[in-house]
């Protein structure tokens, strides 16, 4: 029976230069592995690969020389250690996270928690081109949100109380290597340009007159390849899950039903043009459910 190597690079498995082996990739979700899974990729590695495994950019694990042959032998043994191959081609691919604030200090958002719930509603699904999501916690930005076809990030939405602030500059101390706010002669400024929304300011103020409100900014047509371009906003801060995912709904669809074959995010919206990307996902900001594009190609 001839192979169906278009097939095999769909399920994750990556052809080598050498003849019939092939690198597998696995499902990590988040960059999250419990040690019983390690211990599984550990174990196939050794008996069916080349004992040693590759990390790949986006938090992939990867189980070189692979043999053709072997291949049903060895999803057989992943699955029965709770571990699932990886996807490739035009699908929605692994999602990447941080620690978020599960563990990292700086974290304004449980980064993993969303992973998994992305993931869950997400992987694998068929499109005109690869689509990747990233989620980071905070506006230190380690997982580089915007090299994402869409990227999400733990943002404080920051209010100043004037009459309980007592200008004891901790706030502008927090703030110093934004230099977002100056305290001086009874005065607080905020420069909303430098402001980063990290939240520190609030986490620094006793007195509570700095208050923060936790939750996401999304940016859109992020890549990181052959062709580069960072992702940017389209919509206010999402303060909720459902709205959300109500906006990641409305962009998957979108890239969908306009994406031709082969073409990122990034590129179908510089075709069609910035205006009619950005009144979609904000009607569904807004909460106005989009029809989905299933399906359904517009010529």
């Amino acid at each position: 029976m001839k192979t169906d190597y278009a097939q095999l690079k769909a399920d994750g498995f990556m052809l080598q230069k050498q003849k019939d082996r092939f690198s597998m990739r696995l499902r990590v979700v988040g960059g999250n592995l419990t040690v019983e899974r390690l211990e599984t990729i550990r174990r196939v590695a050794e008996k069916y690969g080349a004992g040693y495994i590759h990390l790949t950019s986006r938090q992939g694990v990867e189980i070189p020389f692979i043999k053709l042959e072997e291949i049903d032998e060895v999803v057989a043994a992943l699955k029965e250690g709770g571990v699932s191959l990886g996807a490739s081609g035009p699908r929605v691919r692994t999602v990447t996270a941080c620690q978020g604030g599960r563990v990292c200090p700086s974290g304004r958002i449980d980064a993993y928690e969303i992973a998994e719930e992305l993931d869950k509603r997400y992987y694998g699904r068929t499109l005109p081109h690869k689509f990747k999501l990233g989620v980071t916690g905070c506006p230190n930005n380690c997982l580089k949100a915007e090299e994402n076809d869409l990227g999400v990030k733990g943002v404080t939405e920051t209010t100043w109380n004037a009459e309980k602030c007592v200008y004891c500059g901790a706030c502008q101390r927090a703030c110093a290597k934004r230099k977002a706010i100056a305290v001086e002669q009874g005065k607080l400024t905020v420069d909303a340009e430098r402001c980063n929304h990290c939240g520190k300011c609030v986490e620094a103020c006793s007195k509570d007159a700095m208050v923060g409100r936790n939750g996401y900014q999304l940016t859109f047509g992020g890549t990181f390849g052959s062709v580069v371009k960072q992702g940017r906003a389209a919509t206010p801060f999402v303060f909720d899950k459902t709205t959300l995912f109500r906006v990641v709904d409305a962009t998957i669809d979108y890239f969908e039903r306009y994406a031709e074959p082969k073409e990122r995010l990034a590129a179908t919206i510089e075709r069609r043009g910035w205006d009619e990307f950005q009144k979609i996902v904000c009607d569904a900001y807004d909460g106005e459910e989009t029809k989905r594009g299933v399906g359904r190609r517009e010529e």
